[in-house]
């Protein structure tokens, strides 16, 4: 999927199935209706896709999430890579 860096960027991972298709897009903070909308456009196999899901419930600005994103993406990963 080609999303541009902006996108791409708030996207901690998507999920496909064996056959590739779309499972589950999960992003750090829940994506704005705007964004949904440009994913399921990008492919006409995801005109019906809705399964999106976020790690963080928080919904932040672009501005927030530009100002922080660094610092959560480290943080989370940090935390992930702490698990036994």
């Amino acid at each position: 999927m080609n999303l541009p860096i902006e996108l791409a960027d708030k996207i901690y991972q998507i999920k496909l199935n064996s056959d590739n298709d779309f499972l589950k897009i999960i992003s750090y903070f829940p994506l704005s209706e705007i964004e949904k909308q440009f994913i399921k456009n990008l492919e006409d196999k995801l005109k019906s896709f809705n399964s999106f899901s976020s790690i963080f419930s928080d919904v932040i600005s672009d501005q927030e999430w530009q100002k922080s994103k660094n610092d959560i993406k480290k943080h989370f990963q940090d935390e992930i890579f702490e698990i036994d």
